[in-house]
């Protein structure tokens, strides 16, 4: 009984021996497990994987062994950093490796309550020892009496076969009413009815309203009234706890109450990247059994068309939290047709308990995408953004990005529980800088100066209708603006475009330093910002700003009039200034905002920074950044630690996967990410697989001198002289000459690029280079990179076409780190050749990097070898590297050349982080007469195909893609 109960504990089931050793083939590298629960809980013996793994198509090698190795590391409840190099089918492996594991775990698990609910039938017959007569009493190891103690553990027995009951009645309910979903169509046609007899009797009540209405214009000036009311904080209650935030209704928690099934958290980056790997799922073989539920923000998820065009994800959020809120008291209100403003009382169409258990069924029943659910809600009517919530408890698999998974309140508000769950996170490679980004914050002088005038007035106007506790926060919420604004050296009475700064520069403090120095210790920052996230207050001054800010509103009285005539000129000379001040700064062109959020919305962005002062003094750092004016000035906050914020994922969950197609250098996450998480290393595995092209199909050559012997070192002191740039210059054009297709040029910055493209124009290299492959250059702006993207590939394609001409492909001078480093798909003959110019180390004179230095000496164990900071600073360079030239290959036949343009990459600290894959084929040339060879040879052999055409075509073909000189 005891050896069953283990094995419906809460930890995850191990091995009893090590984890067997990945090939040197597959390139993987294992770690002892460190084992948490006995062994009789999997099943008894080792972890023992499928053969084979159910895949839509006969799997490469190192697909078998990356869903093997991932098989294991879920089995044993181990943390997995797994790199899988792209192209080679990752997303499937993921899928299928992961599945079949929760597929048979389940399997066990029901064998293991089977098994145990017939040993509780047997024993229920069977009386206990002490209860026969003429027993003495007779004591345990504890003390107590025995029979005592087999009470006590009958009890706890019987608690779990009760428990397992009440499980085993919850899903037979689950399945049937699943199974009566999938094959009943009548359900559905019958559910549509309804809705249409709904929507039928609210458009007669509607027609009712409009015509009692009629003639009502001399209630004008009342209704005006009864709209602000919206614009009125609500009685605080600071210690009550509302369902709010879940968006729930008190009646409604039937289903959440609902156990969560052992499932899979997936989360990756982008929303292209969730919806891809769904398509991926439904393809698999699990695309017909799996209970697959795709969350997403309200921005990407609600139907509300009157929500949705707030646009801003915060604006949206705040209003469908007041309207489910307006819901729970019960209040309901109605909008004036025509009227721009809303109602106070508004209660969203959308969420209609009984529609979203509806939803929730239907995105059970069947695998969907973020846009199928969105469809379904609009056609059900139902809140897709609440409907898949309820389904989590009942999800195999759980699809969400990065920032609702990494953010502790959104991951709560979500109704995600990571207690005992499996969590893998792909395209990983940034997971440090993600944690990092969602959890720092920053706000400029104008925005502080915005909302403190902004909440001023609101004050002052609604004053005596606002509750004590109101006010109370509200004026220590315009104290703290007060001294933030003062911390950059300004006044928040006065225009923050004309206050100068006195002393400009970046300093650096703690944040008790910055408590005590700007004299709000003696604040709860705790309370304050529990009360912004309550009273949505940010969301009450958006809508003052929205109706009163705006010349265009409805008539008021002159007394109104002069009350917000200081708002208007106020948000007038700021947009002004901030326009004037955005003509001087020389910072990167940036895409335009919309100026009414920048205008009305700032309190919604400093109450961010204010969450972020909530951290632990030693986590993070306050940058005060003075510039020019107040205006232009800025408070960041920077977290040092993102293991704090990752330590509850590591420790709640079976066990977690980090996944990625370049993954190297992995000791940032071993040493920033796991080991500060407290994470046992023994628990810690790494898989490193090879990839699927053919060895001939890729060549990466590390170059370490030009064609006129110039030695290449592209430190900050040599790459500026004009040698330097002139012998760059050279090996591209020379590259040119034999590379067909597309040739991308990876530069250590912007500034760089630039600086490099007006020396070859002003020396007749650019020239040179133009007359083999039409230059492009990235641009800065991200809404001009898929017009820039789709021009080079236009280029491409025509040139490869064209049947005469010198012009054999385009060239791309791109930026490490911008645009096209990341996510760019530069397959086939969009990337025959990558180029990476120097190293592309960071500013180590930044303050916030020489920051994280500091902290990363103090912290981390110092061992052998270099400090921690300079290990820091040789990874940054290296992982922008291999993202960067991990652009290339992206299939099975894809081939490509790689040129490293430094000698500093052969030594063997820099060398040694170069994915293993192009690491074990690059070749060494210490000259460029013997790279160019290689290169010849390599487009050369790309084209055999050539031969097998008819004769009379080799040569034209061969002097097309510059192999062969022109008659």
């Amino acid at each position: 009984m005891e050896g069953a109960r283990a094995a419906l504990g809460a930890e995850a089931p191990t091995v009893g021996a090590e984890a067997p050793t990945v090939g040197a083939e597959a390139g993987g590298r294992w770690a002892k497990p460190g084992g948490r629960c006995s062994p009789e809980a999997a099943g008894g013996g080792a972890p023992r994987s499928p053969s084979p793994f159910p895949f839509p198509f006969r799997p490469y090698p190192i697909q078998e062994r990356f869903m093997a190795a991932l098989y294991a590391a879920l089995q044993a409840g181990q943390v997995g950093i797994f790199e899988s190099p792209t192209g080679t089918g990752k997303s499937l492996s993921l899928i299928c490796g992961a599945l079949s594991w929760l597929r048979d775990f389940e399997e066990k698990k029901k064998q293991e309550e089977a098994r145990l609910l017939a040993l509780e039938d047997k024993e229920e017959k069977q009386p206990l020892a002490s209860d026969e007569p003429g027993q003495p009493d007779s004591k345990g190891s504890s003390g107590e009496p025995d029979w005592i103690t087999a009470f006590v553990q009958k009890k706890e027995e019987q608690d779990m076969v009760n428990k397992l009951k009440e499980e085993q009645i919850r899903r037979k309910k689950r399945e049937e009413r699943l199974e009566k979903i999938r094959h009943n169509v009548q359900l559905k046609y019958a559910a549509k009815r309804k809705r249409s007899e709904e929507d039928e009797t609210k458009r007669l009540l509607q027609l009712s309203k409009e015509a009692l209405s009629e003639g009502a214009g001399a209630e004008v000036l009342e209704q005006l009234d009864h709209n602000e009311e919206e614009l009125i904080l609500a009685e605080y209650e600071s210690d009550e706890e509302k369902k709010v935030a879940s968006g729930l209704e008190e009646d409604d928690d039937d289903d959440l109450e609902e156990e969560h099934v052992t499932k899979i958290y997936y989360c990756s980056r982008t929303h292209s990247q969730l919806s891809q790997f769904v398509h991926e799922v439904q393809k698999s073989p699990f695309g017909k059994d799996t209970r697959l539920v795709s969350l997403g923000s309200r921005q990407n998820l609600c139907v509300n068309e009157e929500v949705r065009r707030l646009g801003a994800l915060q604006l949206i959020n705040d209003r469908c939290t007041e309207m489910q809120k307006n819901k729970h008291e019960k209040k309901s209100g109605e909008e004036t047709e025509g009227k721009k403003r809303r109602v106070s009382r508004a209660t969203c169409p959308f969420y209609s308990y009984e529609q979203m258990q509806f939803l929730r069924d239907e995105v059970l029943v069947e695998v969907k995408d973020i846009e199928q659910l969105v469809a379904l809600g609009r056609e059900t009517k139902a809140c897709p953004y609440y409907g898949s919530r309820y389904a989590i408890p009942a999800a195999q698999l759980v699809v969400l990005p990065y920032q609702m998974l990494l953010h502790e309140a959104t991951r709560s508000a979500a109704g995600i529980k990571l207690k005992d769950q499996v969590v893998i996170i792909d395209e990983a490679h940034n997971l440090i800088d993600t944690i990092t980004c969602i959890h720092s914050a920053e706000v400029s002088g104008s925005q502080l100066c915005c909302a403190h005038s902004q909440l001023q007035q609101y004050m002052e106007r609604y004053r005596k209708r606002l509750k004590a506790k109101n006010l109370m926060y509200i004026k220590q919420i315009l104290y703290l603006l007060e001294r933030f604004v003062a911390m950059l050296g300004g006044n928040v009475n006065q225009n923050p475009s004309c206050q100068a700064v006195s002393q400009t520069g970046t300093v650096l403090k703690s944040i008790n330093d910055f408590l005590f120095q700007s004299q709000i210790d003696n604040i709860n920052l705790f309370k304050v910002q529990r009360y912004c996230e309550r009273s949505l207050i940010s969301r009450k001054l958006f809508g003052f700003v929205e109706r009163y800010g705006n010349p265009a509103t409805a008539v008021r009285t002159n007394k109104e009039n002069q009350r917000v005539a200081g708002l208007q000129n106020f948000l007038l000379t700021l947009q002004q200034g901030s326009e004037k001040e955005a003509r001087t700064l020389q910072s990167p062109p940036v895409e335009p905002e919309n100026e009414q959020l920048q205008a009305a919305s700032p309190l919604m962005q400093i109450e961010g920074f204010l969450s972020a002062l909530t951290n632990a003094n030693e986590d993070g750092r306050v940058i005060l950044n003075r510039q020019g004016t107040v205006g232009q000035s800025s408070l960041k906050f920077l977290l040092l630690n993102p293991a704090v914020h990752f330590d509850k994922v590591v420790k709640e969950c079976r066990a977690v996967i980090i996944a990625g197609g370049t993954m190297q250098p992995v000791a940032d996450f071993r040493e920033q990410l796991l080991s500060c998480a407290g994470v046992d290393p023994a628990r810690v595995v790494e898989f490193s697989c090879g990839h699927v092209i053919p060895p001939e199909n890729i060549l990466p050559i590390i170059l370490c001198s030009g064609p006129s012997n110039q030695q290449l070192e592209f430190t900050y002191q040599t790459r500026d002289l004009p040698q330097m740039m002139d012998e760059t210059g050279r090996i591209l054009c020379n590259l040119c000459n034999v590379v067909p297709g597309g040739v991308v040029c990876f530069f250590p910055s912007y500034d760089y690029e630039k600086q490099v493209h007006a020396h070859w124009e002003k020396t007749g290299l650019l020239t040179r280079l133009a007359a083999k492959k039409k230059i492009f250059q990235e641009p800065k702006k991200a809404n001009q990179v898929e017009q820039v993207l789709a021009e080079y590939a236009k280029c491409i394609k025509c040139c490869s076409q064209s049947a005469a001409g010198q012009m054999t492909g385009a060239l791309l001078l791109s930026v490490v780190g911008g645009k096209m480093s990341e996510g760019i798909n530069f397959s086939d003959d969009l990337g025959r050749c990558v180029i990476m110019v120097g190293m592309p180390y960071p500013n180590i004179k930044s303050p916030e990097l020489q920051e994280k230095m500091t902290w990363l000496d103090k912290t981390m164990p110092r061992a052998a070898g270099p400090a921690p900071s300079r290990v820091l600073i040789e990874n940054l360079c290296m992982k922008a590297v291999n993202q960067s030239i991990g652009r290339a290959i992206r299939h099975q036949k894809d081939f490509a050349s790689i040129l490293l343009l430094d000698h500093r990459y052969t030594r063997p600290a820099i060398f040694n982080k170069l994915p293993q894959w192009i690491r074990e084929r690059t070749q060494v040339k210490p000259a460029f007469g013997a790279a160019f060879a290689e290169l010849r040879k390599v487009s050369t052999f790309s084209y055999a195909w050539l031969w097998k055409l008819p004769p009379c075509t080799h040569l034209y073909f061969l002097q097309t893609f510059g192999l062969a000189p022109q008659s």
